[in-house]
């Protein structure tokens, strides 16, 4: 929780963000992931100075908790003193114990946001999910509640101005615009809409540009003519030498905000005098392999999406 602090800005975990993405997916597979087509709604998780403190924390808990679908799980939530916005004790359940620092007592309209995290991580337990390292396994939870519905509250917790600063979550504030962005494309979404920090709404609009760069990499077709070009020389030089260890140059390359390309794509030989191109599927960052044969309508078999590619 950055109270007052610096914010950090950008997209140093960007990686990490997109590999959770792809573990989402994988865990949970296609199905399950378009069940949560429709967000937390802000009215239900809404909670005013004049509401009863604990009765209602234990409300927006319930509400994480059915969204998330986990019918037999109660969240217990109490506050204290703490370094952190929160913790959770995470055990066997069906009872789980969540604490939320004390400033939420004055700042009830993040208490959903933080909840939203913690809540998560029961979920992700429940799975058994997670990455290795403590800041890993934090991003991917952050992503996986920005992913499934919930986490569009943690980046309207996120405020700054001259005087005074705050952001709850492991993600950058345009780490949370990137994969709101990606759900919004994803699920049909307009999650701009909710937000009630203008801060959030500039640091969405900057995640949604870097999510639609994702879509417009070579060998999409939607790739620019710049990307393309690119390609092209990248291709002759794979058909060259074979395919062999001919990686192309869209792996790399990045903006002032510090956010690479997208992954990039490389070349490889079959064995059979035959190109093969592999590329990261823009929407579960999966990375798929076909053969290099021209304009091609390509399945990901990990979210199904369809991509339009010349190869």
């Amino acid at each position: 929780m950055a109270d007052g602090g610096p914010v950090v800005h950008g997209y140093p975990h960007l990686e990490t963000v997109r590999a959770a993405i792809t573990a989402l997916y994988k865990r949970l597979s296609y199905d399950t992931i378009r069940a949560f087509d429709t967000s937390v709604a802000p009215a239900d998780v809404a909670f005013s100075d004049q509401d009863d403190l604990h009765l209602g924390a234990q409300r927006v808990a319930r509400e994480m908790v059915r969204h998330l679908r986990l019918p037999d799980a109660r969240v217990i939530v109490g506050f204290r003193e703490m370094r952190h916005a929160a913790s959770v004790e995470l055990a066997a359940g069906p009872e789980y114990f969540v604490e939320l620092n004390d400033r939420f007592r004055t700042h009830r309209r993040d208490i959903g946001a933080a909840l939203a995290h913690e809540v998560m991580h029961v979920y992700l337990h429940r799975l058994d999910l997670t990455f290795p390292g403590t800041r890993a396994n934090e991003i991917l939870t952050d992503t996986a509640a920005a992913y499934l519905g919930a986490g569009w509250l943690l980046l309207d917790a996120y405020r700054e101005d001259g005087a005074s600063s705050q952001k709850l979550g492991y993600l950058t504030p345009e780490e949370y615009g990137y994969v709101l962005a990606k759900r919004a494309s994803a699920f049909g979404e307009a999650p701009e809409t909710w937000f009630t920090s203008a801060q959030a709404y500039t640091a969405y609009t900057k995640g949604l540009a870097q999510a639609r760069r994702d879509e417009q990499q070579p060998p999409l077709t939607a790739a620019g003519w710049a990307g393309k070009r690119r390609y092209a020389k990248d291709r002759r030089y794979a058909v060259e030498r074979g395919g062999a260890g001919a990686f192309g140059s869209g792996a790399g390359g990045g903006g002032a905000d510090g956010a690479g390309a997208a992954g990039g794509y490389s070349f490889s030989g079959d064995g059979r005098g035959a190109l093969r191109v592999a590329f990261a599927c823009p929407v579960c960052r999966q990375r798929i392999r076909v053969p290099v044969q021209g304009r091609v309508r390509v399945r990901c078999g990990l979210c199904r999406a369809v991509l339009d590619c010349d190869t």
